[in-house]
């Protein structure tokens, strides 16, 4: 649902996109655009993405699969809405294309709103209405390439509601696989992050097995396997001021956490 506009210390250039949605129109966020991201250090910031990515040449990324638990709004939502997105996916890191799907934790006209979504960028984004996600649940979901398409799959595992599609994406580098908490942009620039407070990712955290894994060149492992092309991203303000904090990997590669350190601009 989310095209992320990341920033790296080197790094400036960027690509728009147009989202939208498919939904009841009261539960639909407003319409936003977001940007790209061309990261290429291993110690990566971001103004808007946090976690991790692993890279690999063009053409290498066949299937990346995530687990994350729904996490719960903390506090009392503010009168100005706030957005913070999960997800896993293939491409964006330093690509023009980008395949996911994943869940919101929002505050949207002073109550927190959640719900499930995918995207293949270039075509727009959509919210999944047959899928009801609830703080708490926990989530598996799946970006693949075979053939010539992508099939992204999502799952709440608590209540046993799932959602597959899948899309050609044309000029997609298959270059990246990515597990990401995310501050989505609007046309006005990016907007305010939800207290989410921690997500927590991968088999140790959710009993779901062999996530967060990755296949990238044939090979199949956890994010720590894949060695010096695991870039961990920290989201921060143009100003440096840190938004969100991912925590090491465990000790297997598979988990991690991010937590929330403020809604930044």
């Amino acid at each position: 649902m989310k095209l992320p506009n990341h920033f790296a210390m080197h790094t400036t250039t960027a690509a728009f996109i147009v989202l939208s949605f498919l939904a009841s129109a009261a539960a639909l966020p407003t319409s936003q655009i977001t940007l790209t991201p061309r990261i290429h250090d291993a110690s990566s910031q971001s103004t808007n993405w946090s976690g991790f990515a692993v890279t690999g040449s063009s053409g290498s990324v066949s299937d990346v699969k995530g687990s994350w638990i729904v996490p719960t709004i903390q506090g009392t939502c503010p009168n100005t809405n706030q957005y913070s997105s999960f997800w896993v996916g293939i491409d964006g890191f330093n690509s023009g294309t980008v395949e996911q799907t994943g869940t919101d934790s929002d505050c949207q006209n002073g109550a927190p709103t959640y719900y499930a979504w995918y995207e293949f960028y270039p075509h727009p984004s959509f919210l999944i209405s047959g899928l009801n996600v609830h703080p708490g649940d926990h989530i598996s979901a799946e970006a693949s390439f075979s053939g010539r398409s992508f099939v992204v799959t999502i799952k709440d595992t608590t209540t046993g509601q799932s959602s597959s599609t899948s899309a050609r994406v044309r000029g997609a580098q298959r270059s990246s696989a990515e597990w990401i908490a995310e501050a989505p942009s609007s046309s006005g620039g990016i907007l305010p992050l939800a207290n989410f407070g921690t997500v927590s990712y991968g088999t140790d955290n959710t009993g779901i097995a062999s996530t967060c894994y990755a296949t990238i060149s044939g090979t199949t492992g956890a994010i720590g396997s894949f060695g010096a092309s695991v870039q961990q991203i920290t989201m921060v303000t143009n100003s440096g001021v840190v938004k969100a904090q991912p925590s090491p990997l465990s000790s297997d590669g598979t988990s991690f956490s991010v937590t929330w350190k403020s809604a930044g601009p």
